[in-house]
């Protein structure tokens, strides 16, 4: 089932298929209609055959100890996830393959990294690069990004990513969109006072759209907007994707009041 898993130790992918499927995600590693909850478990999925081998993950999985439980009340201080000291707890809301998540561990050692994606590939191929970086700093949820908001405290995350979300442009997919009034609320509640929110999308209308939701919470101050990306936002393959096909990215920053 779905879980923040501490992505510090590897152990062998096994069995148990079945598990994904009462998980709420089909046999391809996506998420399913199921719905999400603070009930949600924490345990991480054992099946082999979700993996692509040709990512190289068929033999990597998670480490199996000390999950966190979504079920229990999280302890107000975050630091106490990850197995080295850090001075603050950072989250990523849809990792993708975990580049960007990968780069900010690395440049900044002491802040510890909550990342939440629900397409299996993807999380095998961030934990794979997390054992050969030997990197101790993140925490990986592999589900839906809401169960993780429902369960942190007030005020626990000092900074909050989310890169080029899929934009769900039909108007019928609109209410897929992940950015609503509800998930900025949440944001508002678990982002610390003068905590940053960056966000970025190919996608003018979601823009607009995302301003307008973060705007009318009136819980953040406006900081960046720009279509440049700034030095400590590094490139991802959705990025170089929209640049191929010839859309412009915009990246935003807000300050929580």
């Amino acid at each position: 089932m779905a879980g923040l898993v501490p992505a510090m130790t590897v152990f062998r992918l096994e069995k148990r298929l079945d598990a994904r499927h009462k998980a709420g995600h089909d046999e391809k590693g996506r998420t399913s209609s199921a719905p999400h909850g603070p009930s949600a478990s924490l345990v991480w999925p054992t099946q082999r055959q979700t993996l692509k081998p040709a990512q190289g993950t068929a033999d990597r999985g998670v480490v199996a100890d000390a999950p966190s439980d979504l079920s229990a009340a999280a302890q107000r201080n975050l630091t106490h996830l990850f197995a080295v000291p850090v001075r603050e707890v950072w989250l990523e809301i849809g990792f993708g393959s975990g580049e960007h998540l990968l780069w900010q561990a690395e440049r900044n050692p002491d802040i510890g990294l909550i990342g939440c994606e629900p397409f299996i590939n993807g999380v095998a191929t961030l934990l794979g690069a997390i054992e050969d970086r030997d990197l101790k700093t993140i925490r990986v949820h592999d589900g839906d990004a809401r169960d993780v908001l429902a369960w942190l405290p007030d005020s626990a995350i000092a900074r909050v990513f989310i890169l080029f979300p899929d934009p769900w442009p039909k108007k019928k997919q609109l209410k897929r969109r992940l950015i609503s009034e509800d998930l900025v609320r949440e944001l508002a509640r678990i982002m610390a006072p003068g905590a940053e929110l960056r966000f970025a999308s190919d996608d003018s209308d979601y823009a607009d759209h995302t301003i307008g939701a973060i705007t009318a919470s009136e819980a953040f101050a406006p900081q960046t907007a720009s279509d440049r990306r700034p030095d400590d936002w590094p490139e991802t393959r959705y990025e170089r994707k929209a640049l191929r096909e010839g859309r412009k990215p915009v990246y935003l920053s807000w300050r929580r009041l």
